[in-house]
């Protein structure tokens, strides 16, 4: 999940207004090999999700537009898709189309490899980099040496993403708690839950969340500069510095203080999310992604705000649209990615629980969802986009979810995690020539 970050200068995500147009359906067959009457199209998102929603009436609209295509969708897992990329799309198997995560350890290294096709000139051509923000696009680029913010396009993504705080009003009202502002203010709601005999944060350390704390705490402390060189390399990282040690510092405090659970460390992303869910802990930090389903699943009433204190959040765009290069119907795959473009579906997105980039504001109905998209366009108007921490290098996923586990285990002390952590980040760097 990388871009390029321009200081000062960042296009609001949400800028691009109801004038997307749609181009002319069909586009350029070079390429395709197959027979132009089947899209195979992969993506993970659940079905009340926002992406989910919008995506399924995308292949309505797409059916209507092109008969006599059939639209082949397979339903695949977040973790099922990013362990078997490489080996799928290096065989016949491939799809036409299929979301893929972005970043450098992501889509990145699936381009350097050869097998995502450049798609700039169906960019250019459908006029697609006039209709994403700068901000926005650059986790779609990606260079030769597969680092983010290239010239050559090789994924579209047409939604934003970030990382807050969900909260269980009720719970919040009962102990007469209010929306912290500040870390210092965020412990002490944390310990007042603790000493109600709660855990207060619903944790998966098995899956990405548990790493994604830890890293918006090491953005607590951090800068723009920080960013750019964790994430786009402008300058070797210190592991040991004051950021990341304030982010691993935190985190196993927060262990020891019983804010996160010691037996978190096995709990998948999807278990974490049905404890908040069921109200079994009343705060949980994760993505924007969870936003649809919470809408539709929780009876309890609830919130969300920015982590507490932080200029810098995790975020970015969102999940891209790819198409592999051995794919037999490509220019399906493009009038389809145009579809997800369309006004109507970028508001569809909005009003679902999505953060769309091409949906006019107004035609966003529900106050919750508004406070969602403006809430990210703060974090966007101020360069606040930070990224993720898994993006920097290949393989850079697992490495974070074990060292997350060590510190919730203890069987590491900060230091420690953070010397494990170092090791293939700066092996990435030495094998790219930085």
């Amino acid at each position: 999940m990388f871009r390029t970050r321009k200081i000062g200068v960042v296009a609001a995500a949400l800028a691009v207004t109801a004038s997307l147009g749609l181009a002319a359906c069909g586009g350029d067959d070079s390429g395709d090999s197959g027979d132009g009457k089947t899209l195979r199209l992969w993506h993970y998102e659940g079905p009340n999700s926002a992406m989910g929603i919008a995506w399924a009436k995308a292949i309505e609209d797409f059916k209507a537009s092109h008969p006599g295509v059939e639209v082949v969708y397979e339903e695949k897992g977040f973790e099922q898709i990013r362990q078997n990329a490489g080996m799928i799309l290096n065989s016949n198997e491939a799809p036409d189309l299929m979301e893929y995560n972005k970043g450098n350890a992501s889509a990145g290294l699936l381009s350097k490899q050869g097998l995502l096709t450049d798609m700039t000139e169906e960019v250019t051509k459908r006029g697609w980099d006039q209709k994403i923000p700068a901000s926005i696009a650059t986790t779609s680029k990606y260079d030769q040496n597969g680092v983010m913010g290239g010239d050559k396009w090789y994924g579209v993504t047409n939604y934003g993403e970030y990382v807050m705080v969900y909260y269980n009003k009720d719970e919040f009202k009962r102990l007469n708690l209010e929306v912290p502002t500040t870390l210092a203010e965020f412990e002490t709601v944390m310990q007042k839950f603790k000493d109600d005999g709660k855990t207060p944060l619903a944790v998966g350390g098995a899956e990405y969340p548990a790493q994604q704390i830890f890293y918006q705490l090491a953005l607590s402390g951090a800068t723009n500069t920080f960013v750019d060189d964790y994430q786009l390399y402008k300058n070797k990282v210190n592991f040991q510095g004051p950021e990341m040690t304030k982010g691993a510092t935190k985190f196993a405090e927060w262990v020891s203080k019983g804010y996160i659970a010691k037996d978190s460390a096995g709990v998948k992303a999807e278990d974490m999310g049905v404890n908040f869910i069921q109200g079994k802990s009343p705060i949980l930090i994760s993505g924007s992604w969870w936003y649809g389903r919470f809408t539709d699943e929780i009876k309890y009433d609830w919130g969300t705000f920015l982590f507490p204190g932080n200029t810098l959040q995790a975020g970015s765009g969102g999940n891209l649209w790819v198409v592999p290069t051995s794919a037999k119907n490509k220019s399906l795959a493009y009038d389809f990615i145009e579809i997800t473009m369309k006004p109507e579906i970028q508001a569809l997105l909005g009003n679902s629980g999505g953060v769309p980039i091409g949906a006019d504001v107004s035609a966003i109905t529900d106050p919750k969802n508004k406070e969602l998209i403006e809430n990210f366009n703060k974090i966007n108007a101020a360069n606040g986009l930070a990224f993720y921490p898994d993006w920097p290098a290949p393989g850079y996923y697992d490495v974070l979810v074990a060292g997350m586990q060590n510190l919730i285990n203890g069987s590491k002390d900060p230091a420690a995690v953070l010397n494990e952590i170092a090791t293939p980040y700066n092996d990435n760097l030495a094998s790219i020539g930085k």
